[in-house]
């Protein structure tokens, strides 16, 4: 099963903070040249697509990369790669390093990950900045053509709820207001990540995963119980279709507890390309399910960390 995201990577400041550095990453079979490359490279503010997530203080979308900013068009062409999306996590106004996320393309590709945007000044609606769609012509259209008040629709609930939501069944899901054209195209499961900037401005990132082309094959998400003292499992879904509810009824995960703990406790969003020595109840169950590599990337808020995102590829 290829899933859709196929490459993450992780860029963080170097000693002067002035660049970013390759701070690891995670890789899809075939890839070993476009990792090489990326080994190589450090970006300024606002160079390549890390320094322009970086510049800019909120996720960016590429879905071209032939005449941009992109600087691997070659490699990223070569290994079949047409989309990228860097997400910077920053503690208060300084960062901590930036997440990129690339997608391959075939014809069987169907999923879509999407940016949404809200200025207030501006209207009281989410609309979307771009998307990459795979094969999803139809959705995709549609979907430029939509906007979400808070509350309504994946990118709506997300941002009235600012913290990480997972609807399921989206064929069957009302709430899902775009379900009737999911359901064409096969996308079952819909991810929504809220990014808030220092200013009053919203955004949403969504991942819409499809049966055959999941986006990750495990998605998790751990939030702090009410002592903050400890993560506890708030939301899932497994395309094995383990009960993950049942699975983490009474369990927990502490600061620095494996790679969702520390999350938590670095605000550094973590990759980990071998479970088997993550010693955190998340990582011996998704072994225990054959799974063998995680992000997890923490949520944070004004007031400290919200929760952290977790999908296995």
């Amino acid at each position: 099963m290829k899933t859709f995201i196929r490459v993450v990577e992780l860029w963080v400041p170097d000693r002067t903070r002035t660049r970013l550095e390759f701070g690891g990453g995670l890789y899809g079979e075939g890839l070993s040249a476009f990792k090489a490359a990326s080994e190589e490279l450090r970006f300024g503010r606002d160079e390549g697509l890390p320094g322009k997530a970086w510049a800019s203080g909120h996720p960016v979308i590429l879905t071209k990369f032939a005449n941009s900013y992109f600087k691997r068009t070659d490699q990223a062409l070569a290994a079949g790669l047409t989309c990228g999306v860097a997400v910077p996590v920053f503690s208060g106004e300084f960062l901590q390093a930036v997440m990129v996320l690339f997608c391959g393309d075939d014809e069987a590709h169907v999923g879509a990950i999407e940016l949404w945007h809200n200025d207030p000044d501006t209207s009281h609606e989410m609309g979307l900045v771009d998307g990459y769609y795979g094969t999803a012509d139809m959705f995709e259209f549609n979907s430029r053509h939509t906007r979400f008040p808070r509350g309504f629709g994946l990118p709506g609930r997300t941002w009235k709820a600012g913290l990480p939501l997972i609807i399921k069944d989206l064929h069957n899901a009302k709430s899902f207001l775009r379900w009737e054209d999911a359901a064409e195209v096969g996308i079952n499961l819909g991810v929504g990540v809220p990014y808030r900037t220092g200013t009053d401005q919203t955004w949403v990132l969504t991942f819409l995963s499809a049966q055959a082309t999941p986006i990750a094959r495990r998605f998790e998400i751990w939030g702090p119980d009410e002592a903050r003292s400890a993560l506890v499992f708030r939301a899932g879904d497994c395309s094995a279709q383990t009960d993950l509810v049942a699975l983490y009824a009474d369990k927990s995960i502490t600061r620095g507890d494996g790679s969702i703990g520390g999350a938590w406790a670095t605000g550094m969003p973590a990759l980990n390309d071998d479970l088997a020595h993550d010693k955190s109840i998340a990582a011996a169950e998704a072994r225990a399910s054959g799974l063998s590599q995680m992000v997890a990337l923490p949520v944070i808020g004004s007031a400290g960390l919200d929760a952290v995102l977790a999908w296995y590829l």
